[in-house]
């Protein structure tokens, strides 16, 4: 059963405006380059509670029957986790963005998957206790304003020695494609926000150790951080479409005014030319893969 609930935080508004939008249009250039990730977190929730990757075979999966999904967005990793559950479990993906839920709701219809979907934010949101046999996330754990308080909330909804698997990226210096198009745009773009390491956002998370100090404090234990530098490609005829949409750039650009905007576009795509192999973009993306276990203390 679908549910909602309202909040007015900031991460809210931008995920039920502009940036959602963006997501939901570009769904599927969006899930093409991040469909390695989604493999990863899929291969990772296949563990033992030991952490060993087990056969198709064992279908530990089918054992924890109830599994969260964290900044679901439009439902790729809940649906790729809800098929290899099958009909004997359930995932129930929990997102703040409105639009994505609408997506993710029509494509588990769409394709019969035994998924549901929550909107609120995960920090607030009162999930019955001890309730899920794992928690996962797959870049949905970045934007919390408190994200002990977040955690610890998860750990509530989390039966004792539940799994938490998550993929987070690391920073911006080892992640260059994510930031190139506001580098190459800040000088034509007085406005473009800057990215503070302080406050949520996507390298929210960069720092391994403040990673386990929140999980700590959270309640989690037996937590295990290791970075994961996978591969990304999209299309080249795709480039301007990706970087245009999305991040700093993506969230002002409508605004500037015809010429601003092409001399911005002409810009940014040259300054990609080192990730473009003749029809194809190819990047290295920096990632931590992160598990733990929900204490039973």
């Amino acid at each position: 059963m679908d549910a909602t609930h309202r909040t007015d935080d900031e991460q809210a508004a931008r995920w039920n405006g502009p940036a959602a939008n963006a997501w939901v249009e570009a769904q599927s250039l969006v899930e093409g380059v991040l469909r390695p990730f989604e493999d990863l977190l899929v291969e990772a929730m296949s563990a033992d509670r030991e952490g060993h990757v087990l056969g198709e075979r064992d279908r530990v999966l089918g054992e924890r029957d109830r599994v969260l999904d964290v900044g679901c967005g439009t439902g790729s990793t809940t649906l790729a986790v809800a098929r290899r559950l099958g009909a004997a479990g359930h995932v129930v993906g929990v997102d703040i963005s409105e639009p994505m839920l609408t997506a993710a709701r029509a494509r588990a219809e769409q394709t019969d998957t035994q998924a549901s979907f929550i909107h609120a934010d995960a920090q607030e949101y009162a999930f019955e206790p001890a309730t899920f046999d794992a928690v996962m996330s797959r870049f949905g754990v970045m934007f919390f304003k408190d994200s002990v308080r977040a955690f610890a909330n998860l750990r509530r909804a989390a039966k004792d020695g539940a799994v938490l698997r998550f993929i987070a990226w690391r920073g911006p210096a080892e992640n260059p494609f994510m930031t190139t198009a506001e580098r190459a745009a800040a000088p034509l773009l007085p406005n473009l926000p800057a990215r503070r390491p302080d406050e949520p956002g996507q390298f929210a998370f960069a720092d391994a150790d403040r990673i386990r100090r929140i999980l700590e404090e959270a309640g989690w234990t037996g937590i295990d951080i290791r970075p994961r530098d996978v591969t990304c490609t999209l299309p080249e005829s795709e480039l301007i479409r990706y970087f245009s949409r999305f991040g700093p750039l993506g969230l002002i650009l409508g605004e500037a005014d015809e010429q601003t905007r092409a001399r911005v576009l002409e810009t940014v795509r040259a300054a990609f030319d080192p990730f473009v192999q003749g029809a194809e973009v190819r990047f290295t993306a920096a990632s931590w893969l992160v598990g733990a276990r929900a204490s039973s203390a």
